[in-house]
C-alpha cells in the first residue's frame, strides 16, 4: 500500500458536488493499494500513520501523534498512485489492485483506524472526487508498507 499523508488544518471530499467527508485538525490520506497487498498490510499501514509524530508539542518539535493531539483522519483511495510514469507518456496501472481488491482492503484500512477510536471520514471509491485541503506546515509525507508487512 502506498500513502500520501498531509498534516490538515481542514480538508474534504465532494462527489458531484455534495460534500461527502469532512474534517478539521488530522490527517487527509490518500490511500493506493497495490495487487501484491494484504489485509496486514492495511494494519500496519493504519498502525503506523496514527503513530506519526507530525503535531507540534510546546516547543514546536514534532512529538505529537494524531492519537496524541485527538485528530482525524480524512482517507480517499487513490488508484493512480501507483501510476508508473517512467517509460512513455502515458501512467501505466499495471501494479494497482483490481478494483474489488483495492476496495476490500480500503475498508479494511478504514475500519482499523475506527478500532482505534479515531473520527473517519471517507471519500468514496472509484468515484470521480474534488477533494479541499489546507495543508498545515506544510507537513506531507509518502509511506510505503514494507514487503511482507
Amino acid at each position: 500500500m502506498r500513502a500520501v499523508v498531509q498534516r490538515v488544518s481542514s480538508a474534504s471530499v465532494c462527489v458531484e458536488g455534495e460534500r461527502v467527508g469532512s474534517i478539521d485538525q488530522g490527517l487527509l490520506v490518500l490511500l493506493g493499494v497495490s495487487g501484491k497487498d494484504t489485509a496486514a498490510d492495511a494494519e500496519w499501514l493504519v498502525e503506523k500513520i496514527v503513530n506519526l509524530r507530525v503535531f507540534e508539542d510546546e516547543e514546536r518539535k514534532l512529538n505529537r501523534s494524531l492519537l496524541d493531539v485527538g485528530g482525524k483522519l480524512l482517507v480517499v483511495s487513490q488508484f493512480t498512485l501507483y501510476g508508473n510514469c517512467r517509460k512513455g507518456r502515458r501512467p501505466s496501472f499495471v501494479e494497482a489492485a483490481p478494483p474489488e481488491v483495492a476496495d476490500a482492503l480500503y475498508n479494511v484500512f478504514v475500519t482499523k483506524a475506527k478500532e482505534r477510536n479515531i473520527p473517519v471520514q471517507t471519500g468514496v471509491f472509484q468515484a470521480h472526487m474534488m477533494v479541499e485541503l489546507v495543508n498545515d506546515g506544510p507537513v506531507t509525507l509518502i509511506i510505503d508498507t514494507p514487503e511482507g508487512a
